[in-house]
């Protein structure tokens, strides 16, 4: 669009210039107008550039038939002002096709298309054809060279997606891999423990002295422990590393999480202990929800958890970040939800999110 846009006001400045100057009067004796529709028929030419991606060919065709039939209808008037520019972009469209024939044919063309430019030109001649032919075939040459170039990027870009989804996939199958084997092991153990510690239980409830029945209790005591650091051992394997002991993150933890945001946890109703599994999914749900807001929006980020009745409601309201996604982070939210039977609702308005989630708490 800015090629056609300089090409065709500096056709039309260029023709108009020579108005009232001696440029050589045409031997045919047409009188050159300002006002005349030469001026508009010249527009034709440049204006074809814009359905390139289409076909060169008939663009270069169509600018051709153009400054041809401008050419016998006005007769010497300056061309090559905005002809020859037109010849050398062309020439460069040419150079970029992928078919390499028809690129050839392009090619051919534009240099039809120049011949037809300078033939009855009031400024230059046809005397410069041939410089203007290697022109533009330096410029095809060149487009060419852009074009595979690019090709080579596209196809390097093709290969490293690729490599980058074999190696996750690889990954992928390197950690079922470990998981498979780690359940065996852990299938194992419990499955031995287990027997050893039921063996100890019988034995334990056959005697009859209560020093005895001590001994076994403390035993099986210290056979629970044992298995119970063999899993830890055997999970940690699994993991990378050691076992992390902390406790779960749960609604009590919302207020460190909330004030890297610069807000607070405002609660209302009547607070209650929930179960483990309820607060570990509001804690997540809002984490996910916090990920794609503005920490420094205006309002600033409103968290509220209402106890009501036999439910808990958390309400997140904030503007989101630009370019975060947050189509990712309402599925993650939403599934929390779901997890425990409840509903996540969502709305999305002018940039702000307002997330309400209702979690069923059994009394």
């Amino acid at each position: 669009m800015a090629i056609t846009a300089v090409l065709t006001f500096f056709g039309v400045l260029l023709m108009n210039m020579q108005v009232g100057m001696e440029v050589g009067k045409p031997v045919d004796g047409v009188t050159i107008d300002s006002n005349g529709v030469w001026l508009y028929l010249f527009l034709g030419a440049p204006l074809a550039v814009l359905w390139w991606r289409r076909s060169v060919i008939a663009v270069v065709l169509v600018a051709t038939a153009v400054m041809l039939l401008h050419t016998l209808l006005f007769g010497h008037v300056v061309r090559c002002g905005a002809g020859l520019p037109l010849v050398f972009v062309l020439s460069f469209l040419a150079g970029y096709q992928e078919d390499r024939s028809k690129s050839w044919w392009a090619l051919a063309t534009v240099q039809l298309l120049g011949f037809s430019v300078l033939i009855r030109d009031a400024a230059v001649g046809i005397e410069i054809l041939p410089v203007v032919a290697v022109m533009s075939a330096g410029g095809w040459w060149v487009a060419s060279l852009a074009r595979r170039r690019s090709t080579l990027g596209r196809e390097l870009r093709v290969r490293n997606e690729e490599l980058r989804a074999l190696r996750d996939q690889r990954a992928l199958l390197d950690v079922t891999g470990d998981r498979a084997r780690v359940s065996g092991e852990l299938d194992s153990l419990l499955d031995r423990r287990l027997r050893q510690l039921s063996t100890l239980a019988e034995a334990g409830s056959r005697t009859a002295d209560p020093v005895a029945a001590q001994a076994l209790l403390t035993r099986i005591e210290d056979e629970g422990r044992r298995t119970l650091e063999e899993m830890r051992d055997v999970v940690g394997r699994l993991r990378g590393g050691e076992v992390a002991l902390s406790p779960a993150p749960s609604v009590a933890h919302l207020d460190a999480l909330l004030a890297q945001h610069g807000t607070r946890l405002v609660v209302t109703g009547d607070p209650r202990a929930l179960p483990a599994s309820v607060e570990l999914s509001a804690y997540r749900l809002v984490e996910h929800l916090l990920a794609v807001l503005d920490q420094d929006g205006d309002p600033p980020v409103d968290v509220r958890m209402a106890f009501e009745g036999g439910a808990l409601e958390v309400t997140v309201t904030g503007r989101v970040t630009h370019g975060a996604n947050v189509r990712d982070a309402i599925a993650r939210a939403r599934e929390r939800a779901r997890l425990q039977e409840g509903t996540l609702q969502v709305k999305l308005t002018r940039g702000r999110a307002r997330a309400v989630a209702h979690f069923p708490v059994v009394v």
